[in-house]
């Protein structure tokens, strides 16, 4: 029996206040949580539920998202149309970008440069906005770009930064945490192919996890922390934008010759919302990380709000110019 709701307007719309934000769910709860910790530190260390769910639960709902994730990617009907968008995303958005950050951290060191740390390159460079691109190829792309959505759920949560920080030697990466990492995955793949129903019904557990998982991370975070790492996050989010959607781009352009429709690329440049949840993820699996967790989510955060705004505006922009900025229009003739 499906439950019955009251019909009407809120009292107070707190929801759909917070979705008018770009990245919203996630960064309001995420900035109640550094108040609650830099004024009322012990606010929520009373035991029980409430520091179960408010301050220690961080940790047991990445899994949950984690294990949602792995029901998306094999309960997709994109089919085989979207294999090579796909592809071509997760290289130019998230593998390449993590390379890169791995070679920065073998010259730099963990600590990074200009107060970037390499646990903030990995967590911003190598988790993407699916949802974004999911709203914005929707209304300019077709099922190709759509499906291509499976490279944004493939590159959510820690287990790739763990991979990269592992076989590069930065990090000393038990391989008991790698498995932990990769459990909650691999059994949402399963349930994903055996039940497709299950699927449907994890669709909405990130919309759910994710303020309560911004929460939770909040709660370790000072406020100065925030307002000194403001200004890294914004550079951060600005380099995302254009190197990730711009690799995605140039991938569109010349790999998949999607002509007039390649500025859709643009849109890949994103940092995901629960990306603010890896450096605490990591840290678990390498405590020599933990003095970066910090400035690390920080920083995130505020990539994640810089990309949420400007990918669709600089996406949007290209496509305009070259001529395939139309909702729904069949995709352009392929360019040699």
């Amino acid at each position: 029996m499906e439950m019955q709701f009251k019909q009407g307007p809120s009292s107070v719309p707190f929801f759909k206040t917070m979705q008018k934000f770009p990245a919203g769910m996630m960064l309001i709860p995420l900035i109640l949580g550094v108040l609650i910790n830099t004024f009322a530190p012990d606010a929520l260390r009373i035991g029980g539920f409430t520091q179960a769910l408010f301050k220690d639960g961080a940790l047991a709902l990445i899994g949950l998202l984690i294990f949602a994730t792995g029901a998306q990617i094999t309960g997709s009907h994109s089919g085989k149309a979207a294999a090579a968008t796909t592809g071509v995303v997760l290289v130019c958005k998230t593998l390449i970008p993590a390379a890169i950050a791995v070679m920065l951290g073998l010259i730099f060191g963990l600590e990074g440069f200009w107060g970037i740390s390499i646990l903030a390159l990995l967590a911003i460079m190598g988790n993407s906005n699916g949802a974004l691109w999911l709203a914005f190829a929707g209304e300019y792309g077709d099922e190709r770009d759509t499906g291509a959505y499976v490279a944004s759920a493939f590159d959510d949560g820690p287990f790739l930064a763990m991979i990269f920080l592992g076989a590069s030697g930065l990090g000393q990466i038990p391989f008991m945490a790698l498995v932990a990492a990769i459990v909650p995955f691999a059994l949402g793949l399963i349930v994903g192919a055996v039940d497709r129903e299950w699927t449907r019904v994890l669709d909405s557990v990130p919309s759910i996890t994710i303020p309560f998982m911004s929460f939770a991370v909040g709660t370790g975070i000072s406020l100065g922390t925030v307002l000194t790492g403001g200004v890294q996050g914004l550079f951060l989010g600005v380099g995302v934008v254009v190197f990730t959607g711009g690799l995605t781009y140039l991938g569109y352009r010349f790999l998949l010759r999607r002509g007039s429709k390649s500025g859709i690329g643009f849109a890949a440049g994103t940092t995901a919302g629960n990306a603010v949840a890896v450096p605490m993820a990591v840290a678990v699996a390498d405590p020599r990380f933990l003095p970066f967790v910090e400035s690390a989510a920080a920083q995130t955060a505020t990539a994640v709000l810089v990309t949420a705004i400007l990918a669709p505006i600089v996406a949007s922009w290209v496509l305009k110019r070259s001529g395939g900025l139309t909702v729904h229009d069949p995709v352009a003739a392929s360019v040699a």
